[in-house]
């Protein structure tokens, strides 16, 4: 039997920021969505959550494309743990009637 010590988890700090520049990067605004009832805290929280335990991330993956990205519109890649998350918030919502 072979055991196996956890990965550890990168610094919070750090991931609350990757997080913000990947939404800007998908043209998601996080503080509007929560404002909307589309985030709720716990959903942010687990946004970065994920983003700490990311190996994509952990390879420099994660920021090399970020340099590469402007503001608003870019897909982000399958190989970022939020990437669902970040195509739901993303979605325009229907407008109020």
């Amino acid at each position: 039997m072979t055991l196996h010590s956890p990965k550890p988890l990168g610094d919070p700090i750090t991931h609350y920021w990757l997080v913000l520049e990947m939404a800007r990067a998908a043209g998601v605004d996080l503080a509007d969505a929560m404002e909307a009832g589309r985030l709720s805290h716990e959903g942010w929280a687990g946004m970065v959550e994920r983003c700490r335990g990311c190996d994509w991330q952990r390879d420099g993956g994660c920021t090399r494309w970020l340099t590469m990205q402007d503001a608003g519109g870019a897909e982000v890649p399958g190989s970022c743990l939020n990437q669902q998350e970040f195509d739901a918030l993303a979605e325009p919502t229907a407008p109020e009637a």
